[in-house]
């Protein structure tokens, strides 16, 4: 059922770039040579960190060339073809890594989408956010809890009085639930985080799990569902049990400000109107061209020379297998940990030990898929968040938020009507058909058990949201191999156990004319996002200019927001905690 035919992932803005000369050569070819200026830079990785780099570099007048192992462009985040399903002069249907979820709490990818110029819209690719108006909460045996979302882009989907029954049962029983005093002695632990100063936060909440800090082993079940495990697995793709309270609260945190209108983008929520090569990635990939900037798709990093205390060239294979090596002045990479570490070698290893450091981060899988519908099935007008689902999926229907699109008119073969794209987050823990793990599974039995997880979750309560009768195909990430024994995932996702952050690199290395981006290098959001990779690009394009000691202006890194009201609480918390004392408010 699935349609994939390849798994080469080729993007409408891909292509390898190949040099014809070199296979010819049989060794390895000079793919880019130093400037007469030194302004020449060699970014190594194309995904969202990459392109940032090569954004901010391009518009200072730097020479860049963007190196990445992929056939296409926009890593993790682009959309990519469904291959062989597009017929009638229609667009093949559209897949994707997972589905983009751009809130308010970002502010540095929004200011680089409005620098990114998109036809007829003022404020660029930026203009091709939209905010959904509500969202849901689908519960497995019980009723769900369907809530608006302040500051949307319409007003939230009329509530039959069927529907206002099954929210106000949905919302009171899992009050009712989670006891009164559990709901309240989880204010006070998040109280405590609000009023805690960094340094407290830095030494002493990052080495302690979030599920300890809630105390979730004492409390309810429904405690642990709702405000532990969901909190974690179902958004950040880590474990409660594991994950630093540092990172968990600290998004926890921005959302709650956001939610209130405080030092936010925009709403809390936010998405794409179209497939993202359409509304993001195609767009900028164009706009960098016309700054010089140019790309070598389908080559790999395979190693760095180290001569002098200085990388003099970065050796790439292509996807004929030939060799090139890549010299510039100044080299950024920007791959993902997993990726980047294995081009280390020794001498650059020696060279700074936090890179050494960087093998004892770790990923985790969240992954998505794609099931294609023969009928409109909004659901909700948002994201649903199926927190009782044992393999932790969220979906969203997407149709319904690509505006300038009739689907069946643009995409596939006429007949569908509609995508809902999942993302699944737990894949160690056996589903509810097969009694296996995800990773045990084949792609097809994936498919099965997460469509069999959907329906759980939204068909429950005496009514049929999810039809298989509409159920057309399906698509999984081509990244994610499965069956025969073999479980591998080329794409994962940093997570963050206790301990993680001093693992973490900044964007300045002790190499001076080498930098770090990536969503795993130090940034204020403390999270694998699409902003923590285009912060970190920030950074390291900042050190960059600061080595090269150019006078061009340093990019703008916007920080979460963080209101000058509870000041007062951490610079005294700071206080009791450089005298061995806890937190004012930490009862215990």
């Amino acid at each position: 059922m699935e349609r994939t035919g390849s798994t080469t992932r080729r993007g409408f803005i891909g292509g390898a770039t190949a040099v014809a000369a070199t296979a010819a050569l049989g060794g390895t070819a000079r793919a880019a040579g130093r400037s007469a200026g030194g302004r020449s830079v060699a970014v190594l990785g194309g995904g969202v960190a990459g392109l940032t780099a090569a954004h901010e570099l391009a518009e200072r007048g730097f020479k860049v060339t963007v190196y990445e192992r992929r056939d296409a462009l926009g890593g993790k985040a682009r959309s990519m073809d469904v291959p062989g399903t597009g017929t009638g002069g229609r667009r093949a249907l559209p897949g994707e890594h997972g589905f983009r979820f751009i809130p308010g709490i970002y502010h540095n990818l929004p200011d680089t989408l409005r620098r990114i110029p998109f036809p007829g819209n003022p404020n660029g690719c930026w203009d091709n956010l939209i905010a959904p108006s509500e969202t849901l909460v689908a519960r497995t045996g019980r009723e769900d809890i369907r809530l608006p979302i302040p500051g949307g882009s319409r007003r939230p989907s009329p509530l039959t009085l069927d529907d206002l029954r099954r929210t106000l049962i949905g919302f009171f029983e899992t009050s009712f639930r989670v006891p009164a005093y559990e709901v309240v002695y989880f204010a006070e632990r998040f109280l405590v985080w609000l009023t805690s100063c960094e340094e407290r936060r830095t030494r002493d909440w990052e080495n302690v799990p979030w599920w300890e800090f809630t105390r979730a082993a004492r409390m309810s079940a429904d405690y642990q569902r709702l405000l532990c495990i969901g909190l974690t697995r179902n958004i950040v793709a880590t474990k409660a049990e594991v994950a630093s309270t540092r990172t968990v609260a600290t998004l926890g945190e921005a959302f709650v400000f956001n939610g209130l209108g405080l030092g936010a983008d925009g709403p809390i929520d936010r998405l794409l109107n179209a497939p993202t090569n359409e509304a993001w990635i195609g767009p900028w990939v164009t706009y960098l061209r016309s700054l010089g900037v140019e790309f070598h798709t389908g080559w790999a990093v395979k190693d760095l020379q180290l001569e002098g205390g200085r990388i003099t060239g970065a050796v790439l294979e292509d996807s004929d297998g030939a060799r090139h090596t890549a010299e510039a002045d100044w080299f950024v990479s920007a791959m993902p940990v997993e990726h980047a570490r294995t081009t280390w070698n020794a001498d650059v290893r020696a060279a700074d030990p936090q890179l050494a450091r960087c093998d004892k981060l770790r990923t985790d899988w969240m992954t998505g898929i794609q099931f294609y519908l023969s009928e409109p099935t909004p659901i909700v007008h948002g994201h649903i968040n199926h927190i009782d689902s044992p393999w932790s999926i969220t979906s969203i229907s997407q149709a319904q938020f690509w505006s300038g699109h009739d689907f069946r008119r643009d995409f596939g073969d006429g007949t569908t009507a509609d995508c809902l794209s999942c993302d699944i987050s737990e894949w160690d823990k056996p589903g509810i058909l097969y009694g296996k793990t995800a990773k045990q599974c084949t792609r097809e039995e994936v498919a099965k058990e997460v469509w069999a997880q959907l329906k759980a979750g939204l068909d429950d309560t005496g009514r049929e949201v999810l039809k298989d009768s509409v159920l057309q195909s399906w698509f999984l990430d081509p990244a994610v191999q499965l069956g025969g024994g073999r479980a591998t995932n080329d794409e994962q996702l940093l997570i963050h156990p206790v301990g993680t952050w001093p693992n973490r690199p900044t964007s300045r290395t002790a190499i001076p004319n080498f930098f770090l981006s990536g969503d795993y290098v130090q940034v204020d959001i403390d999270l694998a996002t699409m902003e923590g990779a285009n912060a970190s690009a920030r950074q390291a394009v900042n050190a960059l200019l600061e080595e090269a000691g150019s006078g061009a202006e340093r990019c703008t890194v916007t920080s979460l927001y963080r209101p000058r009201e509870l000041e007062g609480f951490k610079q005294r918390d700071r206080l009791r905690w450089r005298l061995g004392l806890g937190n004012a408010f930490d009862v215990g």
